[in-house]
């Protein structure tokens, strides 16, 4: 629980009474690989604080191709957020990669504490931030980055993710093939 609460408060100080209320509002799971956790065309009332594994968003194409969209890993949160605020069927898919250990977070009596919390209020705020400037900062990669560069970056921000995400994951996130990934990671070798 320590790391947990350590957690949330890099996002900003919070008391131990209010990290109490959100502990009141979650639940441990343990989840196998390949299970998804929001489920395309469902409603969605639940957001995962991720403590252990690997999980992925991700969205299909009428023609059945999978599009990664996002990686999430240790100490972070995922969700259908765009679902969750607007009340309607997900388009996006969040499943785990890895067997994953989770805090599911009722996300309406998260909105509920923080109608009645600041600090939850605030924390929230902030973890929004945090979640926004991901989205941004993915959005500039797939634009300004070369595919390489893209790869590159990715194994910077995540050294370990050839062990961690299968080539194929990988591969989607990049917006690339398996091939192309395949010889973008030779020629780096090669360097």
């Amino acid at each position: 629980m320590q790391k947990q609460f350590n957690f949330l408060n890099s996002f900003g100080d919070i008391s131990k009474e209010t990290f109490a209320k959100l502990q009141n509002i979650s639940k441990f799971r343990k989840f196998e690989a390949d299970i998804q956790v929001a489920e395309f065309g469902k409603v969605p009332s639940k957001i995962y604080l991720l403590t252990s594994g690997v999980m992925r968003a991700y969205i299909t194409s009428e023609s059945g191709k999978e599009h990664n969209k996002s990686f999430f890993f240790q100490m972070s949160f995922a969700g259908s957020l765009t679902a969750l605020i607007k009340k309607v069927p997900s388009e996006i898919v969040y499943e785990t990669i890895t067997a994953c250990e989770v805090y599911e977070i009722d996300y309406y009596k998260l909105q509920a504490l923080c109608k009645t919390d600041i600090e939850v209020n605030n924390l929230y705020s902030r973890i929004l931030e945090q979640v926004f400037m991901r989205y941004e900062k993915r959005q500039l990669e797939l634009i300004s980055l070369d595919a390489t560069q893209r790869y590159q970056k990715l194994k910077k921000d995540i050294p370990n993710i050839d062990v961690l995400v299968p080539q194929y994951h990988i591969a989607s996130y990049l917006s690339i093939t398996p091939v192309q990934l395949s010889r973008i990671r030779k020629k780096l070798k090669e360097l």
